[in-house]
């Protein structure tokens, strides 16, 4: 957990860069962060004004992306506002998961994969859900065509933010091992 200012605006700094690093062009090289990025800002109980600022800097970069760098502006369309609702639902998922982070270690990784599932489960079915039926971008859309994109698509944008989250929680726990070994070894040295 982050608890001091500092550490608070190291936190968002690298949470801002990271979804700057992967969000320009998701496909092509690293798969965007966004999702995880909502989720580990409301899990390190960053406050509703770095929400606000992870939201603007999102919207930004699709602004610049599709208006001055070539990158296909397809997503972009009246569902787009949906964003705002899903990006938070994986805000209060992370923060839903802090709530837990004194737990016993079993009970803390339980609270934060459930809470993980169901924030970027609802904030699938919202992007997703709002862009299939609002876009236009479906010729005729039906429940059919919808569960067949949800089918195609679900796997890989559940996967891809738990990775993410899971390769921030190994890092902090590697992280506080490696400055707790520091730390008795610093001890013993004296």
């Amino acid at each position: 957990m982050v608890t001091s200012v500092n550490g608070h605006r190291v936190g968002l700094l690298i949470l801002a860069g990271a979804m700057l690093a992967t969000r320009l062009h998701h496909f092509e090289y690293l798969p965007d962060a966004s999702w995880a990025i909502f989720f580990l800002s409301g899990f390190y109980l960053f406050g509703a004004r770095a929400f606000a600022v992870l939201m603007l800097e999102a919207v930004l970069i699709d602004y610049v992306a599709t208006a001055h760098l070539g990158v296909s502006s397809y997503c972009l369309s009246i569902a787009y506002p949906f964003v705002l609702p899903a990006y938070a639902t994986l805000w209060f998922g992370g923060r839903l998961a802090a709530q837990h982070r004194y737990d016993e270690i079993p009970r803390r990784i339980g609270w934060l994969g459930v809470c993980l599932l169901v924030s970027v489960s609802a904030c699938f079915l919202l992007t997703n859900g709002s862009f299939y039926w609002l876009s236009g971008r479906a010729a005729s859309p039906d429940i059919a065509g919808w569960m067949t994109g949800f089918r195609r698509w679900y796997p890989y944008f559940l996967a891809v933010p738990c990775i993410y989250v899971a390769i921030a929680v190994v890092t902090q726990w590697l992280g506080a091992h490696l400055r707790a070994s520091a730390g008795n070894a610093a001890t013993h040295a004296k």
